[in-house]
């Protein structure tokens, strides 16, 4: 009895012991996991850096570097131009240095259009490093530059150098460089220049003096086109046959019984004029007598000359008297017409006139003016100034049956300028210097609110506010809402908006 007692409380204490270490062993477990969830939810945030050249923007993210740790870099390349596009192939060059030593590292292609994704270990903590980005693609070869980086000796230290971000003025928004790259997009940054106050007004394009020409019918007949491509806007060559005036049947007045009646007296008046060379050197004749009948002759040889040298079995043959553009033609195929009536109208269409008109109250900025730009239907904005643009004259005064005063600039057409057109015109007059402005494409209108879309950061814009000043079409000065230096939407800001409206953040996709 006693032994088996002795057994049992043996047995007893075996448990007892073994209880106790499994309970200790589960308390060690549970500090460990403590400890690794107290270092992932402080590890170290992404940093980033969006710097412009005159080629590229570079926009980077990567965690602080840290002694010995391998940082990671997602350098996002795009390509300036009208519309920025991913730098889709080349390679890139990598280096931090401080001093004359450091490390770099090459990759040899973008790991998905636009985006690099070099890496670097450093090996000593210090402050003062440079970090260098290099880039070949092509013909483009950049060089970007972030100076005055901190190397840290342990994430420790890193964390503790976390410093906090400005809030922004506007409403952030984020906008992936991957969505960027799929629309035309473009930003700019905004500067003060030189501008203009600009009265704004409507004009007519028309024909400039000269220019233009009016095919006239030189004999009576019946008028045939010369083919199917006698319509308007078609080009014509000078010296090209465009229409054929014949008799047609007419019984009195027509070009056929014109060219036998000149042909007779031309016959009549040679036959007569050879007669008078003779007598006139038997002195049968006065020289006097023979100068009349040599003048008849001369007139007589020019009227036949004219007209035959353009009649043929067809009719008197009507010639474009330039080269150019047909504008109008005036007649239809078969119709009789009068000697001196308008058949046709050609223009070379290579100079122009805008003629706007001001109001009175408006007259003192003329003497101010000396170029526009206008828009045209369709939207287009064309500036006098690329246009080898003059102003011609200016009204001193108002007409009689007009309040308004008239402004005349000569432009250049290049092809696309319709003469006729009406425009509505920008006259810039007295200057305005240090103004800030930007294109009119960047303006976005929601209920009478302007507002425009500033680059906070690589991926973020800010939506603000803006107070408009004057436009000339092509840009707008800003007033208010944009700070010298910041970087505006000029191309993508309805995508922009497209993307705030959806209420959803977009996945980001890149890898670090």
């Amino acid at each position: 009895m006693l032994k088996s007692y002795i057994s049992l409380l043996a047995v007893c204490l075996v448990l007892i012991a073994s209880g106790c270490g499994q309970k200790e062993h589960a308390h060690e477990g549970a500090e460990i996991k403590a400890e690794l969830g107290h270092a992932h939810g402080e590890e170290l945030e992404q940093v980033s850096y969006t710097i412009y050249t005159d080629k590229t923007e570079l926009f980077v993210e990567f965690k602080p570097l840290v002694v010995g740790e391998t940082s990671s870099f997602a350098a996002h390349v795009t390509r300036l131009g009208e519309n920025f596009t991913p730098l889709t192939e080349g390679q890139m060059t990598v280096s931090l240095v401080k001093g004359d030593k450091g490390i770099r590292q090459t990759v040899q292609a973008p790991r998905s259009p636009g985006i690099f994704s070099p890496a670097l270990q450093p090996k000593d903590a210090g402050s003062g490093y440079k970090l260098i980005f290099d880039v070949k693609s092509g013909d483009l070869t950049d060089r970007i530059v972030i100076d005055s980086l901190q190397v840290y000796p342990n994430a420790e230290a890193a964390l503790a150098d976390t410093k906090e971000v400005d809030a922004p003025i506007g409403e952030e928004i984020p906008f992936l460089k991957e969505q960027a790259w799929k629309v035309d997009f473009a930003t700019q940054q905004v500067t003060p220049q030189p501008f203009h106050n600009i009265i704004r007004t409507s004009g007519q394009i028309m024909p400039a003096p000269g220019d233009e020409q009016t095919i006239t019918a030189s004999a009576s007949g019946v008028v045939s086109l010369a083919g199917n491509d006698v319509v308007v806007g078609s080009p014509v060559k000078a010296r090209e046959r465009l229409f054929t005036i014949s008799g047609g049947g007419v019984a009195e007045g027509n070009i056929d019984t014109r060219f036998r009646e000149v042909r007779t007296d031309f016959q009549r008046a040679q036959a007569d004029y050879e007669r008078a060379k003779e007598l006139v050197e038997d002195k049968i004749i006065s020289q006097r007598e023979f100068e009349r009948r040599k003048a008849i002759y001369e007139n007589a040889a020019s009227a036949y000359r004219t007209i035959a040298g353009n009649y043929g079995p067809k009719g008197l043959s009507v010639s474009a008297p330039q080269s150019g553009f047909i504008k109008s033609v005036l007649v239809s195929d078969g119709e009789f017409v009068e000697a001196g009536q308008p058949l046709a109208s050609i223009t070379r269409n290579e100079r122009l006139v805008l003629r706007a008109e001001v109001p009175q109250t408006e007259a003192y900025e003329l003497s101010n003016v000396s170029s526009a730009s206008f828009k045209v239907p369709g939207g287009e904005v064309y500036d006098t100034e690329n246009l080898n643009g003059k102003l011609l004259a200016y009204g001193k005064s108002a007409g009689a049956d007009s309040y308004l005063i008239p402004i005349t600039f000569q432009i250049a057409n290049r092809g696309e300028l319709v003469p006729g057109s009406f425009v509505e015109v920008y006259l810039r007059s007295a200057p305005l210097p240090n103004a800030l402005t930007v294109p009119v494409s960047a303006i976005m209108e929601d209920q009478g609110m302007h507002y425009v879309y500033v680059q906070s950061a690589g991926e973020i814009f800010e939506k603000r506010e803006v107070k408009l000043g004057a436009s000339d079409g092509i840009h707008v000065q800003l007033l208010s809402g944009v700070r010298p230096g910041e970087r505006v939407v000029t191309k993508g800001a309805y995508q922009i908006k497209l993307s705030s409206a959806s209420g959803e953040v977009p996945a980001h996709g890149h890898e670090h």
